[in-house]
Formats: C-alpha cells, sequence, structure tokens
C-alpha cells in the first residue's frame, strides 16, 4: 500500500528547501518510465520514501506502548503520515503568526498561539508549559 500526499507550502518555506524534493521527484519520474517501458505495474516505491520521518524510530515509539506488541509496515507509515500533517498544520497555524509579528522564524509564542486560537490543538493546552 502506497500513497501519497501533495501539499503547497507558502513561497518563503518552499524556497528555503535545497532542492531534494525536486530531486526525489526526478528520481520518481524516471522510475515511472522505465515501468511504463518494461511493462511492470504498481508501484514498488517502498513506504520510508514516502516518509519525512524515520519509521524505524516511529516503531520504537508506537512499541514503548504496552498494548502494542506487532505494528505493521502500513500501520508505521499511516502514523508517520499523519504526524507529518499534523506537524505540517501546526506550523502553518503558527507561521501566521510569526508573519503578523513580521518575522520568518517560528516561535514559541507563536506555537502558543496557535494552540489557544483553534479549537483542535485545544488538547496541547498547557503542554509548553
Amino acid at each position: 500500500m502506497a500513497a501519497t500526499v501533495e501539499t503547497s507550502l507558502p513561497a518563503e518555506i518552499d524556497s528555503a528547501r535545497c532542492g531534494t524534493e525536486e530531486e526525489e521527484n526526478r528520481g520518481l519520474e524516471m522510475e515511472e518510465k522505465s515501468q511504463q517501458q518494461t511493462g511492470s505495474t504498481g508501484p514498488t516505491v517502498p513506504h520510508s520514501r514516502l516518509s519525512k520521518l524515520p519509521l524505524a524510530r516511529i516503531k520504537a515509539l508506537m512499541k514503548t506502548d504496552p498494548d502494542v506488541s506487532l505494528a505493521s509496515q502500513e500501520s508505521v507509515f499511516i502514523i508517520a503520515k499523519a504526524t507529518e500533517l499534523f506537524v505540517e498544520m501546526i506550523a502553518k497555524d503558527a507561521l501566521v503568526y510569526a508573519q503578523q509579528g513580521k518575522r520568518k522564524t517560528l516561535q514559541r509564542k507563536d506555537l502558543d498561539n496557535a494552540i489557544e486560537a483553534i479549537d483542535e490543538f485545544a488538547f496541547l493546552e498547557g503542554t509548553l508549559d
């Protein structure tokens, strides 16, 4: 099971990247072209290439829960992807507060403001104290 998630980032964040995503996209395009030429079907991209977080570390964190004895590759990948999306969402919301303060760097107070202002983050209130 392979899934890709496309997200758009503000120009400031997107320009800060060093081209690694472009190189990865080119590599995936080349792989797709070679698959088309050879006639193979289905994605052969491992989950680790689709996730920006280390899957081994996430699996280890999942196993620290006494209720979790085994964790499949798919479940680890889904947790990693959900974590990426969560971090991206809170970072974008905090970026709004940083931009209001005419800053490009996120600070703790920006995260605090985002947590206080958005109901979805209510469970995080008091965690940065």
